[in-house]
């Protein structure tokens, strides 16, 4: 397995970008960690399959550099990177069988064949398609055939890397579980190098010991699914991580209050004076609803099954609020905010607070 540097990374698909909206990926400079596993989340178009292009070698950056255990590979090859990658849509061999599919990149590296059948028949207890394994790829299903493209993906132990970019797309959901929960697994047993890409919140705060957060072709946070929640360092990924997403309101500061219209919120601590539009975030998680606070009147009940979401309007504002499956709305409903869950942003990056 390999540490890999992207040492600020550009690229632009234009022949000569001039300006920042030029560039999917304006600049990214950061590491993955030997044996670390990754999620690079975003939405469509946000830069997130560009830098895993670039790492695999698939595409090669407009400026900066690409170091594997600190060796430079920018201008290596896939091949030379010894790279594994798996793509959104299955990459296979029809004519040949599910072993045969999986026993190839193995034979091709002259590797002795006691252990090409140890390792094919390892991974194919791993993706379930052990029963399979003489069957021809051609009359597989969809998601049975993105398992055989997984499973070449993982079949090899002397890769730096194994990336993935969305993977599941095509596999039913409780097959994406199962999947992704395997892939866990098999990550704690070898500690393979993993980065994978995903616009799915879900799979990538279930795969990976650390989320990348990309956003307009940049980083804008990169930590554990539990800093995500609890402290989005930018309102996209307030917005972007939980469901339903962090509440986002206009305020202005006062000390250790901000003022919302006509309602005043005390706040933690005192926010570290910046510029910039001034915001309060909090999650619908973090928001009391009862008889006490200040006044909403609500428009909608959703109910999701374990909770209940409700969704109000606060001083022209609208908000949410989680509720137990079994609390009932008041009829003159008041939210409060718990101090733990408020953060305040300016110019949407997240401010410090002091005591």
């Amino acid at each position: 397995m390999a540490r890999i540097d992207v040492n600020h990374i550009r690229h632009s698909y234009l022949p000569n970008p001039k300006k920042d909206s030029d560039f999917a990926l304006k600049e990214v400079h950061h590491t993955f960690e030997d044996g670390g596993a990754y999620a690079l989340l975003g939405p469509s178009g946000c830069g997130k399959t560009t830098l895993l292009n670039i790492i695999s070698g698939l595409l090669h950056p407009s400026h900066g550099q690409l170091l594997f255990n600190g060796k430079d590979v920018t201008n290596l090859s896939t091949q030379e990177r010894n790279i594994a990658q798996v793509f959104q849509f299955p990459v296979i061999y029809d004519t040949m069988t599910v072993y045969d599919n999986l026993a190839f990149p193995l034979r091709n590296r002259r590797v002795p064949e006691a252990d090409v059948d140890r390792k094919v028949r390892e991974t194919l207890d791993m993706i379930d398609l052990a029963s399979l394994a003489k069957k021809k790829a051609r009359g597989l299903t969809a998601d049975q055939k993105q398992k055989i493209s997984l499973g070449r993906g993982l079949v090899r132990s002397d890769v730096n890397a194994i990336l993935f970019d969305e993977p599941l797309t095509v596999i039913d959901p409780h097959m994406k579980w199962v999947l992704r929960s395997q892939l866990k697994q098999l990550h704690r047993r070898f500690a393979y190098t993993m980065v994978y890409v995903t616009h799915d919140q879900t799979e990538a705060l279930t795969f990976a010991d650390r989320v990348v957060v990309m956003y307009d072709g940049e980083i804008v946070q990169i930590g554990t699914p539990a800093e995500l929640f609890e402290r989005p360092r930018h309102t996209f990924v307030g917005y972007f991580i939980g469901s339903p997403g962090m509440n986002v309101l206009p305020v202005a500061l006062e000390g250790r209050t901000a003022k919302l219209g006509s309602q005043r919120i005390e706040l933690p601590g005192t926010p570290k004076a910046e510029a910039g539009p001034v915001e309060l975030g909090i999650r619908p998680e973090y928001v009391r609803l009862g008889r006490e606070g200040m006044a909403v009147s609500v428009s909608k009940v959703e109910d999701v099954g374990r909770h209940k979401v409700v969704r109000a309007n606060l001083e022209g504002k609208e908000i949410a609020a989680v509720i137990g499956e079994d609390d009932e709305v008041p009829a003159e409903p008041k939210v409060r905010f718990e101090p733990a869950g408020i953060n305040i942003y300016a110019d949407s990056w997240r401010v410090e607070m002091g005591a």
